[in-house]
């Protein structure tokens, strides 16, 4: 693999740069309640917090995309959500420590995630991340695995997009860097179901843990 550092790093926001999955479980099992359940287990929620909004109520309710029900069930979801979308999420350790050392030496990176603005911008509030680019799902007409808002970040940071990394913890995040021609991290801590081994998508990298991820960053750094 490469030894030389990207002019760029960008990443994803759940479940890669951002333990979000401890307040969208709460939104989940708030919808189960709702629907005179009991909660889930968080671990097997958290294996679908990627999938998004509609793989979560059908997780939690059975039913899936397409019905009035569905629909309605997963604005009650959202919306539980958006009262709460930072009360237990924090970076990944020790991705905490890493991003501000490359922050605070001015370096370039951004976040492109499927998660709509709204719920976006008040979590990086309150975690105090100050993107140089944020792209979300409602930012261009198309989202990922498609390329455009990969290329979008770069164009912003004023870099080729071959001068950057893009990492993920979904196939789709890989998919999307493979097509927008940037190097194609893929992290092993994420959000990842049990029947999904990310060893199989076609990266460029792969890590296991947010450790190793950091460590090989700042190995590319010295």
């Amino acid at each position: 693999m490469s030894t030389s550092l990207p002019e760029a790093i960008l990443f994803d926001l759940d479940g890669t740069l951002v333990d979000t999955a401890p307040d969208l479980a709460e939104a989940t099992n708030a919808l189960r309640r709702h629907h005179g359940l009991v909660s889930l287990p968080y671990s097997q929620i958290r294996g679908q917090v990627s999938n998004g909004g509609s793989a979560l109520v059908t997780l939690a309710i059975g039913i899936e995309s397409g019905s009035t029900e569905h629909d309605t069930a997963r604005q009650y979801l959202l919306d539980a959500y958006e009262q709460a979308v930072a009360v237990h999420s924090r970076l990944f350790e020790p991705l905490d420590q890493w991003l501000v050392r490359w922050h605070a030496e001015s370096r370039l990176w951004g976040i492109v995630t499927n998660k709509p603005r709204r719920y976006t911008l008040p979590l990086l509030e309150a975690l105090a991340l100050t993107p140089g680019a944020l792209l979300c799902a409602d930012d261009l007409a198309v989202k990922k695995p498609a390329p455009e808002p990969l290329w979008e970040a770069a164009r912003r940071l004023n870099v080729a997009p071959q001068a950057c990394w893009y990492v993920g913890d979904h196939i789709r995040d890989i998919e999307a860097a493979k097509a927008a021609g940037m190097t194609a991290v893929a992290v092993g801590y994420g959000y990842i179901s049990e029947e999904d081994d990310y060893h199989q998508w076609p990266a460029d990298l792969w890590f296991e843990t947010c450790k190793d991820l950091v460590d090989a960053l700042t190995a590319f750094h010295r």
